[in-house]
């Protein structure tokens, strides 16, 4: 199992929070804003490369919930979502969920997500219910 890591990125404004763990490398981060996040870079996300609105729409894309923020004059409590829940099947990926929900996991633990979660649905995740993935190592069609 992968040490679960956290790293914590600041402008003074807002906070990047990276949990590697969690990431599915969908490469939506340094696709949508590469002044910021560059994997060929250490360390790979530079705060001051946008502005701190830009930094934030870019993170609420992260399907995987590995990149989160919150902004220095608030508290420390994880940005949610109020509105509808959706469900959207990645081809060849996972179920992304958006939304606040509470999931409970084949032990009976109970977790409480927000914004996006993605759920495995190739089966070959070490990380059921969500995905971690793998289904890019397994060529998962679906």
């Amino acid at each position: 199992m992968e040490k679960e890591i956290t790293k914590k990125y600041s402008n003074g404004e807002v906070t990047i929070v990276w949990q590697p763990h969690k990431c599915i490398h969908s490469t939506l981060c340094f696709r949508g804003l590469p002044g910021v996040f560059d994997p060929r870079n250490r360390p790979w996300v530079t705060i001051d490369g946008a502005e701190t609105e830009s930094i934030v729409e870019q993170i609420d894309k992260c399907p995987s919930g590995a990149l989160s923020y919150y902004m220095n004059s608030s508290t420390l409590e994880p940005i949610t979502i109020e509105n509808t829940t959706l469900v959207e099947v990645l081809p060849k990926g996972p179920l992304l969920v958006y939304g606040n929900l509470k999931v409970k996991d084949a032990v009976g633990q109970e977790a409480d997500k927000s914004k996006v979660t993605a759920f495995c649905r190739c089966g070959q995740s070490h990380n059921k219910p969500y995905c971690d993935g793998s289904h890019l190592k397994v060529d998962f069609e679906g």
